[in-house]
């Protein structure tokens, strides 16, 4: 029995749901996004709250309806809030630059790492003397904010020993001691 697909979510000022079969499509003052639901899930809106149904008891549609929830749910957040992301490049000589969607990176590889991200997503980038570079993703779109943010911290992750490489903004990590004498 899902817990969270039974949750209703309430619907913030200015964010409007529109529910045409099985795509729902969310629009608010950042943008605009779209969820097909799968066959045995729907989406129902009455005065003000969207709720989440599924048709049938099979271990498919279970699982599939906190899910779909979950998904609508950020979707909403997302168009009204927006989500952002921050990483952190620890290590001598690491930097990070960018001129408007073009993300440059200077990782200790012979040749510097250029990304083109998508035009959703905004990036911007704090250098500061004496500190870590910072590199901020913010968007409307969840998924697409931690996909980019995964894909920059694969570049370099970070290793377990001096704690060098990409990680977020207050992720903790597990360090090992080195080699005793």
């Amino acid at each position: 029995m899902s817990r969270i697909g039974k949750n209703p979510i309430a619907l913030p000022q200015g964010v409007e749901v529109k529910v045409d079969g099985n795509v729902v499509t969310v629009k608010g003052k950042l943008g605009e996004l779209t969820q097909e639901l799968k066959s045995g899930i729907t989406a129902k809106i009455e005065d003000g709250i969207l709720t989440v149904e599924r048709s049938s008891e099979s271990k498919d549609d279970r699982s599939a309806h906190g899910l779909y929830r979950a998904l609508i749910n950020n979707m909403i957040e997302g168009v009204s809030k927006g989500y952002t992301k921050e990483l952190e490049l620890v290590g001598v000589g690491y930097r990070a630059s960018n001129q408007g969607q073009k993300l440059e990176l200077a990782l200790g590889f012979s040749h510097s790492i250029t990304l083109n991200l998508a035009p959703e997503v905004k990036v911007e980038t704090v250098s500061e003397k004496g500190k870590n570079p910072i590199i901020k993703l913010s968007s409307f779109d969840k998924q697409l904010v931690g996909q980019v943010a995964a894909k920059i911290r694969s570049f370099r992750r970070p290793e377990p020993y001096k704690g060098k490489g990409i990680k977020f903004v207050g992720e903790v990590l597990r360090r090992k001691a080195g080699k005793s004498a």
